[in-house]
């Protein structure tokens, strides 16, 4: 692997079983440095393919490398050293319920580190300074709103500047000011850290105008990837319909079903 990538993903295939193919002959190369989006309808593989990344699960074929490493050659000890050096946003934050946004941005460096006190405050107080929440540190989960709440797992995903930060679906279900505050955190953090970033995502638009290089699933399979303008230029049916949400195309509106005038009850 080259050193300016950071992750290489060779003819990966994965199986929940041999009837059930979730991806087929993956390839990919995320460089350092930069922000990556992969996309895909639901049920498309994207976030398995986060799980194969993190190590949650092993390849059926081909391997995934993470800065030069096989990660399914590593033994517990060295997955969970990898994984210290990754950060992740869960879809909808996934935050502690019963910590204080505080003490959720510091739980990984009381588990993880030896750092005193006085300095796992003010690196806390820092991270949330940068999501724009420092004010907010004393409160709970439950007086956050659904954006403040995203941005406080943020800032705990970048709690020990990882040199990889993963996005499950950041966008889902956010107001339009909560949704262009987390766009542009994603690419003004991921510089100012030099860290790498892979944003899952069937937000097309918004990913589109932060990241660097997509890649786009379909069924399991790499069908497409490119810059953003040149996603946005496709001519390939497939890409185009997804990223201009288009109803008609090759993904059907209707479900496969016999014929209409069969499934009336005609008298």
């Amino acid at each position: 692997m080259a050193a300016d990538n950071l992750i290489e993903i060779s003819s990966v295939s994965y199986a929940y079983d041999s009837r059930h193919p979730v991806l087929t002959g993956i390839d990919m190369v995320i460089p350092r440095g930069k922000v990556v989006a992969i996309m895909g309808i639901s049920g498309s593989g994207k976030t398995t393919l986060l799980r194969l990344i993190g190590g949650a699960l092993k390849p059926t074929q081909g391997y995934v490398k993470v800065d030069g490493k096989l990660t399914h050659e590593l033994d517990r000890e060295g997955l969970y050293r990898m994984r210290r050096r990754m950060g992740m946003l869960f879809q909808f934050g996934a935050l502690f319920t019963d910590l204080s946004a505080f003490d959720n941005v510091a739980f990984q460096m009381r588990e993880h580190t030896d750092l005193p006190e006085p300095m796992v405050h003010d690196i806390v107080m820092m991270k949330l300074h940068a999501v724009g929440l420092r004010g907010a540190h004393r409160l709970m989960p439950s007086e956050l709103s659904g954006g403040m709440a995203r941005r406080v797992a943020l800032a705990r995903a970048i709690a020990l500047d990882p040199m990889l930060i993963m996005y499950d679906e950041p966008f889902t279900g956010l107001d339009p000011i909560s949704l262009g505050v987390i766009r542009n955190l994603v690419r003004k953090l991921n510089d100012a850290l030099g860290s790498t970033s892979i944003v899952v995502t069937h937000d097309v638009q918004e990913a589109l105008e932060i990241v660097d290089y997509v890649y786009y699933l379909s069924e399991g399979v790499m069908v497409a990837h490119g810059t953003p303008d040149q996603m946005r230029a496709s001519t390939d049916p497939l890409v185009h319909q997804f990223v201009w949400g288009e109803a008609d195309g090759p993904v059907a509106f209707q479900y496969p079903s016999r014929k209409f005038s069969e499934d009336l009850e005609l008298v």
